[in-house]
């Protein structure tokens, strides 16, 4: 017997705490009756019904993509833009770990396996995320170090965060600088160049976790090894 969230979850559907809110909606149904507990169990031989389509198991599927400019962090789009899910033609309904912007390039991972994606979203220190920003205005010292200690945005302090200047352009007056978070608050590294008076025009996500951009062209993808995927449960252990 498992928890009815986690089994959701490990299906493919979503992650647990997507799952969690569906339950809590009163939108999954186990033989035939809503389910709204939490705490629930189901076994194996349970009939499972999330927002009306019954549960199945799939294979479980990892990828990394170098997310390109202009593309929606999303499963689907109203306004029919394309998605990072179009990126990837598989028969697995994968969705993304976590957001990028639509102007906002990089490291994303996507899988239909909801225990790794609920693992790599929780807070923890060792799930570090690299960031490039190119931002407008020659970034000094005194920038570096509020960054780094920590400022506010939506009335709450970052954690502290390791910060780089990387380069400087006096002449189209831009800096670019290299941040390292383990928080992954909305709109975070844009709102904290903000709240100390830079603008960010370009950013790239290079790294989160063991996962980097090497050998990926932008909008291209690769599975991930088992390794890797090892790797990732073994921080449940720790």
């Amino acid at each position: 017997m498992e928890r009815l969230q986690k089994v959701i979850a490990n299906a493919g559907v979503t992650s647990r705490r997507k799952a969690e809110e569906l339950i809590l909606k009163g939108l999954v149904k186990v033989n035939g009756k809503v389910v709204k507990e939490l705490g629930s169990k189901v076994s194996d031989k349970d009939r499972i019904e999330v927002d009306g389509n019954l549960l199945t198991k799939e294979a479980k599927v990892y990828y990394l993509l170098n997310k390109p400019r202009g593309v929606i962090t999303s499963v689907s789009d109203e306004k029919n833009r394309k998605t990072v899910v179009d990126l990837i033609p598989c028969e697995e309904r994968i969705y993304p770990i976590g957001r990028l912007d639509y102007d906002t390039t990089g490291v994303l991972l996507l899988t239909n396996d909801g225990e790794f994606a609920n693992i790599l979203m929780h807070p923890n220190d060792k799930v570090d995320k690299k960031y490039i920003a190119k931002v407008k205005g020659i970034v000094k010292g005194d920038t570096i170090n509020a960054l780094k200690n920590g400022v506010i945005i939506d009335g709450r302090k970052c954690e502290k965060a390791k910060v780089k200047l990387r380069k400087i352009d006096l002449k189209n007056n831009t800096s670019m600088v290299e941040i390292i978070l383990h928080e992954g608050r909305n709109h975070q590294v844009k709102k904290m160049f903000e709240s100390v008076g830079f603008e960010v025009l370009k950013l790239k996500r290079e790294r989160v976790f063991i996962f980097d951009l090497k050998g990926l062209k932008s909008g291209e993808y690769r599975m991930l090894s088992k390794k890797e995927v090892a790797i990732v449960y073994s921080l449940q252990k720790k």
